[in-house]
């Protein structure tokens, strides 16, 4: 047995390359395109960060775990949507129609782990069923209640103006206006990064990703363990909906789509597994930051957009390969 040197332990860990790639990623767009300089942009791109950051963040602990959730996207619209269609359509206090929604969301994450601990079926399957569930559930709902796509707008409704203050606040230091959701984004990241790596429940999580029998074995609560973890998203996707729904007032039923996969790949970018039983909560975050930085830094530089698609891909494969080959080295020491 010897110590580490200090460097090396540092090098293996899961964050590492995202944390390099958020400086490379910026060192360039900061050269090549000169709105990205500009400190009043800064607030704009940690704004998209944190949009996908405060999703990216529980994801990521699920797929420590070994698990996925691809409902996560149209879990948000769904609490969004609740909350709105509920105020409007029963004329609840808004503040009800919110605390509502949080169950709704939280119920959901408790079923997609229940079915998942019951069934044995790959977590793909399940909630790839409750995105197509959702999906459903969102437009059909919408266009029963509101004749249309979207929710009615809310605003003049009673406890709208209240609950805009604490989920669509935003304020200004300096030139760069910080929106709320970024507040939350650095919250659940220290949250999470703290429960993770400095908690039983951390040690759990890592468990079950790694051998979920011999983790059974040794006394882990497998079954709670999961189903925390999915309402957990659960809490995370309510969080989102509802500055979705008070930052512009509606929420169109369509919204969501496809966003599961940003989601995974700012995990994955930031040093998880797909095999599970390794990542990083703060790495999730500087995945996600790349993801800000890159979707505007390509339209500050002017370039198309249409070429960012491309870019995840690449990015996406680079990722899985290096962190696959930091996880087998530091495996090795």
């Amino acid at each position: 047995m010897r110590n580490r040197h200090v460097l090396a332990r540092y090098l293996s860990r899961p964050e590492i390359g995202s944390l390099f790639g958020v400086l490379a990623i910026a060192l360039f767009f900061l050269i090549v395109a000169e709105p990205f300089r500009h400190m009043a942009n800064t607030g704009t791109i940690l704004y998209q960060a944190a949009t996908i950051g405060i999703m990216a963040v529980p994801v990521a602990l699920l797929m420590v775990a070994g698990e996925f959730d691809l409902s996560a996207g149209v879990a948000v619209t769904t609490a969004g949507m609740s909350a709105s269609l509920l105020a409007w359509y029963f004329n609840f206090h808004v503040w009800a129609a919110v605390g509502l929604s949080l169950l709704i969301a939280l119920a959901i994450g408790a079923i997609n782990g229940f079915m998942l601990n019951r069934s044995g079926l790959p977590s793909f399957l399940i909630t790839l069923a409750t995105f197509f569930v959702l999906q459903g559930v969102n437009l059909g709902l919408t266009r029963a209640v509101t004749g249309g796509v979207a929710s009615n707008d809310i605003s003049d409704m009673a406890g709208f103006d209240s609950a805009k203050a604490i989920f669509g606040a935003s304020f200004s230091i300096g030139p760069v206006n910080i929106k709320i959701p970024i507040i939350f984004w650095i919250i659940l990241t220290v949250i999470a990064a703290f429960v993770l790596l400095r908690t039983k429940i951390g040690n759990w999580i890592f468990a079950i990703g790694d051998d979920e029998k011999a983790a059974r074995a040794v006394g882990v609560p497998v079954w709670k363990v999961r189903i925390g973890l999915y309402m957990f998203i659960g809490f995370c996707a309510w969080l989102s909906g509802m500055h979705l729904l008070f930052a512009f007032n509606r929420v169109q039923s369509g919204e969501g789509i496809g966003n599961e996969f940003i989601f995974i790949i700012a995990a994955v970018v930031g040093g998880c597994l797909l095999t599970g039983g390794y990542g990083s909560a703060v790495g999730a975050s500087l995945g996600a930051l790349m993801f800000g930085m890159t979707q505007l830094g390509i339209n500050y530089a002017g370039w198309n957009p249409d070429w960012f698609k491309a870019f995840l891909g690449v990015m996406l494969l680079a990722a899985t390969l290096l962190n696959t080959f930091v996880k087998r080295k530091a495996d090795s020491r």
